[in-house]
């Protein structure tokens, strides 16, 4: 994994050096990071208009060093790769790759990333999620309501007693959002 992310850095910087060359324009390793960085707020208008009216919506926008932008994406009726790829020729249709260079992806969230926005909460309504509080405890169980203020579980495994001396678990639990670190989709292959 080192060697991986070595190998990215040296090709990074040759990848600079080239096109530096190329331009007639050698600079001294100092000014290796002025390179202009694509303005993420940007990306984020461009999608958002794009999509405006639709049943897809923007999770997040990303722009890492290098240039390298990525784009994630949700929907009420999922995905297509036709979107990703509509929407990619889109947001590049804005900039001039003569003026900035630059790695474009565009993807649907993966199925085990977290949930972010509260719409995605309300898509996936009814499926089985588990829950990271900020006090690190994990809940699992099937997502019942989402409301503005937090989302309610029906718990898995409760009103089972624990041991013998032990009330009965509650069967519901709510969660404030701001209670919640980390909430991802549970994937059964039963």
């Amino acid at each position: 994994m080192f060697f991986y992310y070595w190998k990215k850095s040296i090709t990074f910087a040759q990848n600079i050096a080239e096109r530096q060359f190329v331009e007639g324009a050698i600079k001294s390793p100092l000014s290796i990071g002025a390179i202009n960085m694509i303005d993420r707020k940007k990306i984020e208008t461009i999608v958002n208009e794009y999509l405006e009216g639709s049943d897809k919506f923007l999770v997040s926008v990303n722009v890492r060093p290098g240039n390298r932008v990525q784009v994630l994406l949700d929907g009420e009726k999922g995905i297509q790769i036709v979107d990703c790829a509509l929407l990619s020729k889109h947001i590049e249709s804005f900039f001039d790759r003569e003026q900035e260079d630059y790695d474009m992806e565009v993807s649907s969230v993966g199925v085990g990333s977290p949930l972010k926005m509260l719409r995605q909460y309300h898509i996936n309504v009814g499926r089985h999620i588990m829950v990271l509080g900020h006090d690190h405890r994990k809940t699992r169980g099937k997502l019942l309501e989402v409301t503005e203020q937090g989302i309610k579980l029906e718990k898995e495994n409760a009103g089972k007693k624990k041991k013998k001396d032990q009330a009965e678990e509650d069967k519901f639990v709510f969660f404030a959002f701001n209670d919640i670190k980390e909430a991802r989709i549970q994937v059964s292959f039963n």
